[in-house]
């Protein structure tokens, strides 16, 4: 289509044309026609706050769930002490250690029982197997811990402070949860019968 075949512009139209262009004075159009877009109401302004709180929400969530800091550190050295096998401290010892009475045997078929060093702190590690539960890592502190009961799941190993007999605690590392019911049965406190 060439400027020739265009329709022309009827006596209605540039009138039209006209007394809109008298309307308004020329320049910036008034600013109650321009919409006004508070601060807070921007999209992207939002989609940054969304994701901010999302994130945040999921750090305090793994937060959460750690464990205190001695725990932690026990938990990476079991690792490292996962294969380790032998007798580096006599049973009665050990025993005294967990707070078990002089008479009572260790709990299960033990494979590891030694002293050593975790956050400066000293410790007695007993890895003992039970037959209905698996292996079970069982770490003592030679001085009282203030360390707040409870379980869970970290760094692909399942963890549970128990108190022993005497209310010391006790931290009982093992890769299947079985093995800590069955670990803490053995070493923990007895439960207090329900009341009736």
């Amino acid at each position: 289509m060439n400027r020739d075949d265009s329709p022309q512009d009827t006596e209605f139209d540039l009138r039209a044309r006209a007394e809109l262009a008298l309307a308004f004075e020329p320049g910036d159009p008034p600013a109650h026609l321009l919409r006004h877009t508070p601060w807070h109401a921007r999209r992207g302004l939002r989609g940054m706050l969304a994701t901010r709180l999302v994130g945040c929400s999921a750090a305090a969530a793994v937060f959460a769930m750690r464990p205190p800091e001695l725990v932690r550190s026990a938990i990476e050295h079991e690792y490292y002490e996962r294969t380790l096998r032998g007798t580096f401290i006599s049973a009665t010892d050990m025993a005294r250690h967990l707070d078990l009475p002089p008479q009572q045997p260790l709990p299960g078929y033990i494979q590891l029982m030694r002293p050593c060093d975790i956050d400066r702190e000293r410790a007695y590690h007993l890895t003992t197997f039970f037959e209905k539960g698996g292996i079970v890592t069982v770490l003592s502190f030679e001085q009282f811990q203030r360390i707040p009961d409870g379980e869970g799941w970290w760094a692909n190993t399942y963890r549970k402070v128990v108190r022993s007999h005497e209310g010391r605690p006790l931290i009982l590392i093992a890769q299947k949860k079985q093995a800590l019911s069955v670990a803490s049965r053995a070493l923990g406190q007895p439960e207090a019968a329900p009341a009736s």
